[in-house]
């Protein structure tokens, strides 16, 4: 994506220059990037300032707590983030160091999707460079980008359903036996277990199965169609009632028309 960073106050665009110049003068980061709302121009007066910083994992260890110490203390002492703090309910900057390690991660049949597809997205595909202390930001862009290998993503597509088809086929279960909150976490559970499956059929990296559906949908994948059929998803009239099984036979009709098993 080419990126339209937005910052929604001077108070923003004044603390991602004092973090950028703050880690690139002190400390041997490979990048500094800006990530969510703010890297893709859609943040507010009341977003936060979203930021990562890069290190190489055989120096993470040796860096991190420094990295979070020092860090907390600039943080804490510093005008400019009291300034940002006040133009928004939610203006702050929220920091994650990170090494730029994407792997799977362990989950339950009742977790929902796990974030392997979302890690790699916000952090590479989605993301803003500030400064680059190295080639690793570009070495990571190149492994993973514009998507994982074949093999593997065969494999998500195929346990995704799984996961999705699991909690779809709990829900006329837990309604008999009047368990409809249960039944609202399966659905829910299934819902964001089909958006990850959408991406990884399509090969594009999501942003969030909780936010920013529409743009996703509409402008990313460019299927508005579909999105008018997840609108009305969790529009329900009668919560104890097998409303919610008519929703699940829904999402299962989706998972079935958008992600089918042998994916070309």
């Amino acid at each position: 994506m080419n990126l339209p960073a937005n910052y929604p106050t001077p108070e923003h665009l004044t603390a991602v220059e004092t973090v950028r110049r703050f880690f690139s003068a002190n400390y041997p980061v490979d990048a500094i990037l800006l990530v969510n709302s703010c890297a893709r121009g859609k943040a507010t007066r009341d977003s936060c300032l979203d930021m990562n910083l890069l290190v190489r994992p055989e120096r993470f260890k040796l860096l991190l707590h420094q990295l979070e110490t020092e860090w907390a203390e600039f943080e804490k002492s510093n005008p400019v983030f009291r300034a940002l703090e006040g133009v928004g309910k939610y203006a702050q900057v929220h920091l994650d160091f990170i090494v730029g390690a994407f792997a799977p991660e362990e989950r339950d049949f009742t977790s929902g999707p796990d974030g392997f597809e979302l890690g790699i997205g916000n952090a590479l595909a989605y993301s803003l460079p500030l400064w680059l202390g190295s080639d690793y930001y570009a070495e990571l862009k190149a492994k993973w980008l514009p998507f994982y290998n074949e093999e593997l993503r065969a494999e998500r597509l195929k346990i995704v359903r799984i996961y999705c088809l699991n909690n779809l086929h709990h829900i006329p279960l837990y309604s008999q036996r009047g368990l409809y909150y249960q039944c609202f976490d399966r659905l829910y559970n299934a819902y964001r277990e089909f958006l990850q499956a959408l991406f990884i059929a399509r090969r594009i990296y999501p942003i969030a199965y909780d936010k920013w559906i529409r743009e996703q949908i509409v402008e990313i994948l460019g299927l508005p169609a579909l999105y008018s059929q997840l609108a009305h998803l969790f529009e329900i009239r009668r919560f104890e009632s097998p409303e919610i099984v008519k929703k699940a036979r829904e999402v299962e009709q989706l998972l079935e028309q958008y992600t089918p098993k042998q994916v070309g």
